[in-house]
């Protein structure tokens, strides 16, 4: 069984990506009326040959998502002592999960691995540059900056493994929007653990962008991981599965550095709020940018169950933390929606003046700039 929406609530007005939207403003459903059937759980899959790149890259990011608030609901459900709380996270989380797997199934069945892992990695490049060209605070743009070079590294790597073993040229499927060549070689990827862990932001002082950007390239970074991690002991041959296993420790170090951002001083009531909020930010913003009118019925239809589970996250936060949510988010109209253009540009940029840095403790160097006992 699913949840979901019928009629829609949604005070929307087409053409303007900049628009104000604030979710708590919209009249949530009853999510205790929404069960239905299976079939709408397995919808129609995109055709890899036909369908734009960047809608490929909205599916990953919303199944990201979709993996990020499954897992932290999990987690605040075994630190959670009240049981008629934990039957509201199970409640929701029922309904995440039906949203992940609509998500996995928007993928063809004739779209292999390795081709699907393009588009993890195109994702990776075109949303952290995306970000980064945005992001006000100068420690998380750095950080963003930082990995963009590793994972664009990454793609160029996998294309290789694409072209090597299947003679598909990667370039056919990312489109003429993401260029495919070497950056930070991935040998210098490999660091000393400590050198992850940044400085936290403080949410109470972040600006919504910053505090957006910290969650959403955190999600993103750990569906990668997730998804090599599983992939790496599957992988047909030995190089790849090498290849795999290399870049998914990589992955590891990413997931790290973006996690530390996140602001450690949220209670769990108030992380499941941000949560929500920003799945609703993130469904909005893929509803905006959608081309593909199927996909986009689809974004829409799981923006109004995020609107749901975000009042009743509202619910519980009043009940539960004795807070609003104007406490915790105080001004709920939606900041710039994310939309993806090519950054190849802004890519270029980067590689030319930090294609050197590492990372060191809280920052980034020049590695010719360490001491040599660094």
């Amino acid at each position: 069984m699913i949840f979901r929406f019928f009629g829609n609530n949604i005070k929307i007005k087409e053409g303007d990506i900049y628009m104000t939207f604030n979710p708590f403003e919209q009249k949530p459903e009853n999510i205790e009326k929404l069960f239905c059937d299976w079939k709408t759980m397995y919808p129609q899959s995109y055709s890899k040959n036909d369908v734009s790149p960047f809608t490929k890259l909205r599916c990953i990011l919303t199944n990201g998502a979709e993996y990020e608030a499954v897992w932290f609901s999990h987690q605040f459900f075994r630190h959670c002592a009240d049981n008629d709380l934990r039957r509201e996270l199970a409640l929701i989380r029922k309904s995440e999960q039906a949203q992940q797997k609509i998500g996995a199934c928007l993928k063809p069945k004739d779209e292999t691995v390795l081709e699907t892992t393009i588009g993890y990695e195109q994702l990776a490049v075109e949303l952290t540059a995306m970000l980064a060209m945005r992001e006000p605070d100068k420690r998380v743009k750095d950080a963003l900056d930082f990995a963009l070079l590793e994972d664009f590294d990454h793609l160029y790597r996998y294309a290789d493994l694409l072209d090597m073993e299947h003679g598909v040229h990667a370039e056919n499927l990312v489109g003429d929007l993401t260029e495919i060549m070497p950056a930070r070689p991935t040998i210098t990827h490999h660091r000393y653990p400590k050198d992850e862990v940044k400085k936290p932001v403080d949410f109470k002082k972040a600006s919504p962008i910053t505090k957006l950007d910290v969650a959403i390239i955190t999600a993103a970074e750990q569906q990668t991981m997730n998804y090599y991690m599983n992939q790496c002991g599957f992988y047909e041959t030995d190089l790849g599965r090498r290849l795999y296993q290399e870049i998914a420790m990589v992955e590891e170090q990413h997931v790290s550095q973006y996690g530390s951002l996140m602001d450690v001083k949220q209670s769990w009531l108030e992380g499941w709020l941000c949560h929500e909020y920003t799945e609703c930010y993130v469904y909005y913003s893929c509803y905006k940018d959608e081309t593909d009118k199927h996909i986009k019925k689809i974004w829409e239809t799981c923006l109004l169950q995020e609107i749901a589970h975000l009042h009743k996250a509202a619910e519980c936060l009043k009940k539960y933390g004795k807070k609003e949510w104007q406490e915790v988010i105080p001004d709920g109209n939606f900041p710039e929606l994310l939309a993806f253009k090519s950054t190849k540009n802004y890519v270029r940029d980067v590689i030319a003046n930090t294609v050197c840095n590492t990372a060191h403790r809280e920052g980034y160097v020049c590695v010719n700039d360490l001491d040599d006992s660094a």
